[in-house]
């Protein structure tokens, strides 16, 4: 009775752990590029990208055409019609400062969306440009008033991000549009992953090859299940759309000629350079 009451647990343990891996899900990365001045979304395996229909988060299946890496030029994975940001996120961040319940929410524009490798524009009446390394969230279908428990569901994938801030435009104005939200301040990149654990991913900066900022997203003050939840709660997302969702540690100046380097794990290295 005792061997059998073993061997019956045993059992149950290798059926969990199947079950446990084969419910785990799959990693895929996703890119957008030109080919013959041709824009198109594409699924990136290894080092060849299978062209897609449309986004995937449209649901793009391939065309049957398909590209060497090398031949392509990469844009930003993502076209969104809306495009947030969560600021104080990490205590790291926010320091000493008091804040609401839930999550700090503004706004940033499609426009200053670019990719890695391009320019970073120094705006004339700059004086104070900082990077800020975050994971980005890809919303994958319509989402209107969902749960938190039910956030999950509405989230198609993960790319890195830096939300590019000219602070001395966010203390002097009356809301951070030109701060956040001019050309170029909204880089992100190279590709879209869906299938990560993103609760749990490290975020970093490097500014000219020397690491800035290291944490992970578990040190979230809220987490992207939360944030997409309460946007919800008054924005519909639709698919595409993007929440930048927080910047750990400290931030330092940027200068025309500086290379900065912003990398999720598992996402891979978004690099830009500011423009002279």
């Amino acid at each position: 009775m005792k061997n059998k009451k073993i061997l019956t647990t045993g059992i149950t343990a290798f059926i969990l752990l199947f079950v446990s891996v084969n419910l785990k899900a799959e990693v895929k990365k996703y890119v957008r590029y030109t080919h013959d001045d041709v824009t198109s979304f594409g699924l990136l395996e290894g080092e060849t990208v299978y062209q897609l229909e449309k986004a995937p988060y449209l649901g793009g299946g391939k065309t049957g055409k398909d590209y060497d890496l090398k031949e392509i030029k990469l844009l930003a994975p993502v076209e969104p019609s809306k495009v947030l940001a969560v600021g104080f996120n990490y205590h790291s961040h926010r320091g000493d400062m008091e804040l609401p319940p839930h999550p700090p929410i503004f706004l940033k524009l499609s426009s200053a969306i670019i990719g890695s490798d391009e320019m970073i524009i120094y705006h004339e009446g700059i004086n104070d440009l900082h990077y800020e390394a975050e994971l980005v969230a890809v919303i994958g279908k319509k989402a209107s008033k969902v749960s938190k428990e039910e956030a999950s569901d509405y989230i198609f994938g993960v790319t890195a991000g830096n939300d590019v801030s000219a602070r001395n435009w966010q203390s002097m104005d009356l809301q951070w549009f030109r701060g956040k939200a001019s050309d170029t301040f909204a880089p992100v990149g190279p590709v879209l992953v869906s299938g990560l654990n993103y609760k749990d991913l490290l975020v970093q900066s490097r500014l000219n090859g020397q690491v800035m900022q290291s944490q992970r997203t578990k040190d979230h003050i809220h987490d992207i299940d939360a944030i997409v939840s309460h946007i919800s709660q008054t924005v519909t997302l639709e698919p595409g759309d993007i929440i930048y969702t927080g910047t750990p540690g400290t931030t330092s100046s940027m200068v025309p000629g500086d290379v900065i380097e912003i990398e999720v794990e598992g996402v891979g290295i978004l690099k830009n350079i500011i423009s002279r």
